[in-house]
């Protein structure tokens, strides 16, 4: 990766096994998206097992070339459902639990030195500002924020006001939402 965002050096950058195993569920048939090389080298992965970010990185450049946003968007919702979904339903309740913990969930599935992440700008009964500095993709982490929320029955649209792959230092997200309330808030007061 030539152009890092604001703060990420990536030292020793690795991303869990189901992160990557994500991609072949969304793929019926990884080998024509993929290629036989890179689909053989994730059937080998393990969910449990740790791997180098630039795999992952790999995988969603060639998606984003082969099925643009959409795929990747799904991408992130079916990441979530093997990597996070059966922890972040035991405890989360609301929209807060989910947003405000972000970066916490970034890194149950990500470890390294200075290897960026999530921040909350603003959070304020349906809307939310989110800034990430990891190098994801865009269109996955959106996916990752939608999947979370729908977890805790939470409908929500996701748009970016900065983004890194179109020159930004990084992310921004902006998540809104028709649920307001304790749904939403979760019992915390306002930020920002």
């Amino acid at each position: 990766m030539a152009r890092r965002p604001q703060g990420y050096q990536g030292t020793n950058h690795e991303t869990i096994g189901s992160d990557l195993l994500s991609v072949l569920k969304v793929l019926p048939f990884p080998d024509r998206v993929l290629g036989p090389e890179m689909t053989k080298q994730l059937q080998a992965v393990k969910a449990d097992g740790w791997y180098p970010i630039g795999d992952l990185l790999d995988v969603m450049e060639k998606l984003e070339k082969a099925i643009g946003r959409p795929g990747l968007k799904q991408m992130g919702r079916s990441l979530f459902q093997m990597s996070h979904a059966a922890e972040v339903k035991k405890i989360a309740k609301s929209a807060a639990d989910i947003l405000l913990n972000f970066d916490t969930l970034y890194r149950r599935a990500n470890r390294g030195t200075a290897i960026g992440g999530w921040s909350v700008l603003e959070f304020k009964s349906g809307r939310a500002r989110l800034e990430k500095t990891t190098p994801h993709h865009c269109a996955m982490e959106e996916g990752i924020i939608l999947e979370a929320l729908w977890t805790v029955e939470i409908p929500a649209l996701v748009s970016q006001k900065r983004c890194f792959r179109n020159g930004d230092v990084l992310c921004e997200y902006e998540v809104t939402s028709v649920v307001h309330g304790d749904k939403w808030m979760g019992g915390r007061p306002a930020i920002g």
